[in-house]
Protein backbone atom coordinates (compact mmCIF):
# COMPACT_ATOMS: atom_id res chain seq x y z
CA UNK A 1 0.00 0.00 0.00
CA UNK A 2 1.52 3.39 -0.65
CA UNK A 3 1.62 6.24 1.16
CA UNK A 4 0.65 9.80 1.39
CA UNK A 5 1.73 12.75 3.22
CA UNK A 6 0.28 16.29 2.35
CA UNK A 7 1.93 19.10 4.21
CA UNK A 8 0.95 22.40 4.99
CA UNK A 9 1.75 25.01 7.30
CA UNK A 10 -1.29 25.29 9.92
CA UNK A 11 -2.83 21.37 9.41
CA UNK A 12 -5.93 22.99 9.35
CA UNK A 13 -7.70 23.64 6.01
CA UNK A 14 -5.95 23.45 2.72
CA UNK A 15 -4.45 19.83 3.72
CA UNK A 16 -7.09 18.54 5.61
CA UNK A 17 -9.10 18.85 2.33
CA UNK A 18 -6.58 17.36 0.36
CA UNK A 19 -6.81 14.54 2.88
CA UNK A 20 -10.33 14.05 2.28
CA UNK A 21 -10.69 14.35 -1.26
CA UNK A 22 -7.60 11.63 -1.78
CA UNK A 23 -9.25 9.28 0.82
CA UNK A 24 -12.27 9.60 -0.85
CA UNK A 25 -11.09 9.38 -4.51
CA UNK A 26 -7.77 6.77 -3.76
CA UNK A 27 -10.64 4.65 -1.09
CA UNK A 28 -8.33 1.75 0.56
CA UNK A 29 -5.71 1.99 -2.56
CA UNK A 30 -3.32 3.88 -0.08
CA UNK A 31 -3.28 5.48 3.20
CA UNK A 32 -3.18 9.23 3.37
CA UNK A 33 -2.10 11.42 6.36
CA UNK A 34 -1.86 15.45 6.51
CA UNK A 35 0.53 17.15 8.51
CA UNK A 36 1.77 20.82 9.31
CA UNK A 37 5.27 22.00 10.64
CA UNK A 38 2.99 23.61 12.91
CA UNK A 39 -0.99 22.70 14.07
CA UNK A 40 -3.63 25.10 14.18
CA UNK A 41 -6.31 23.09 14.72
CA UNK A 42 -8.98 21.95 12.68
CA UNK A 43 -10.69 25.09 10.31
CA UNK A 44 -14.54 25.04 10.70
CA UNK A 45 -14.54 26.82 7.49
CA UNK A 46 -12.95 24.14 5.91
CA UNK A 47 -15.31 21.26 7.47
CA UNK A 48 -18.44 23.08 6.13
CA UNK A 49 -17.01 23.45 2.90
CA UNK A 50 -16.34 20.15 2.57
CA UNK A 51 -19.32 18.61 3.75
CA UNK A 52 -20.98 20.76 0.97
CA UNK A 53 -19.37 18.68 -1.12
CA UNK A 54 -20.38 15.23 0.95
CA UNK A 55 -17.16 14.96 2.49
CA UNK A 56 -16.61 14.69 6.07
CA UNK A 57 -13.50 15.17 7.44
CA UNK A 58 -15.06 16.79 10.99
CA UNK A 59 -13.52 13.54 12.94
CA UNK A 60 -9.82 14.93 11.29
CA UNK A 61 -6.83 16.21 13.74
CA UNK A 62 -4.33 18.82 13.69
CA UNK A 63 -1.33 17.28 13.34
CA UNK A 64 2.23 17.75 13.47
CA UNK A 65 4.88 16.14 10.93
CA UNK A 66 6.97 15.23 13.29
CA UNK A 67 4.49 12.56 14.39
CA UNK A 68 4.55 10.55 11.21
CA UNK A 69 8.39 10.09 11.30
CA UNK A 70 9.40 6.59 10.03
CA UNK A 71 6.92 6.03 7.78
CA UNK A 72 8.08 5.22 4.70
CA UNK A 73 5.83 7.94 2.48
CA UNK A 74 5.85 7.71 -1.34
CA UNK A 75 4.23 10.55 -2.36
CA UNK A 76 5.41 13.59 -0.06
CA UNK A 77 2.43 16.69 -1.36
CA UNK A 78 2.90 20.20 -0.15
CA UNK A 79 -0.14 22.72 -0.76
CA UNK A 80 1.29 25.82 0.10
CA UNK A 81 4.51 28.02 -0.65
CA UNK A 82 5.20 28.21 3.29
CA UNK A 83 5.68 24.46 4.29
CA UNK A 84 7.31 23.76 0.38
CA UNK A 85 9.95 26.96 1.46
CA UNK A 86 9.93 25.74 5.28
CA UNK A 87 9.79 22.08 6.01
CA UNK A 88 12.02 20.30 7.80
CA UNK A 89 14.06 17.05 6.25
CA UNK A 90 11.91 14.61 5.98
CA UNK A 91 13.80 10.96 5.36
CA UNK A 92 11.53 9.71 2.20
CA UNK A 93 14.86 8.50 -0.31
CA UNK A 94 12.15 6.92 -2.05
CA UNK A 95 9.46 9.33 -2.23
CA UNK A 96 8.17 11.33 -5.51
CA UNK A 97 7.52 14.89 -3.66
CA UNK A 98 4.97 16.99 -5.26
CA UNK A 99 4.25 21.09 -5.09
CA UNK A 100 0.91 22.93 -5.78
CA UNK A 101 0.74 25.88 -3.86
CA UNK A 102 -3.53 26.51 -3.32
CA UNK A 103 -4.64 30.03 -1.87
CA UNK A 104 -5.74 30.43 1.49
CA UNK A 105 -9.28 31.13 2.04
CA UNK A 106 -8.48 31.40 6.22
CA UNK A 107 -6.79 34.71 5.52
CA UNK A 108 -9.50 36.14 3.16
CA UNK A 109 -11.03 39.39 4.98
CA UNK A 110 -14.77 40.30 3.58
CA UNK A 111 -18.26 39.61 3.86
CA UNK A 112 -19.40 36.43 4.77
CA UNK A 113 -20.33 35.63 0.92
CA UNK A 114 -16.91 36.59 -0.15
CA UNK A 115 -15.29 34.10 2.62
CA UNK A 116 -17.48 31.33 1.70
CA UNK A 117 -16.40 32.15 -2.05
CA UNK A 118 -12.59 31.84 -1.68
CA UNK A 119 -13.40 29.08 0.67
CA UNK A 120 -15.38 27.25 -2.57
CA UNK A 121 -12.56 28.33 -5.06
CA UNK A 122 -9.66 26.89 -3.07
CA UNK A 123 -11.67 23.96 -2.28
CA UNK A 124 -12.30 23.25 -6.14
CA UNK A 125 -9.32 23.73 -6.95
CA UNK A 126 -7.98 21.28 -4.36
CA UNK A 127 -10.57 18.25 -5.50
CA UNK A 128 -9.35 18.67 -9.17
CA UNK A 129 -5.84 18.29 -8.22
CA UNK A 130 -6.37 15.45 -6.12
CA UNK A 131 -8.65 13.92 -8.64
CA UNK A 132 -5.53 14.14 -11.45
CA UNK A 133 -3.36 12.68 -8.47
CA UNK A 134 -5.10 10.03 -8.11
CA UNK A 135 -5.41 9.11 -11.86
CA UNK A 136 -1.98 9.99 -12.79
CA UNK A 137 0.02 8.29 -9.70
CA UNK A 138 -1.79 5.44 -8.65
Amino acid sequence: MKNILVLCTGNSCRSQMAEGYLKHFVGEGAAVYSAGIETHGLNPGAVSIMAEDGIDISNHTSNHVDEYQGINWDFIITVCDHANEHCPFIPAPNAKRLHQNFSDPSKVKGTEEEIHKAFQSTRDSIKEYCRNFIETNL
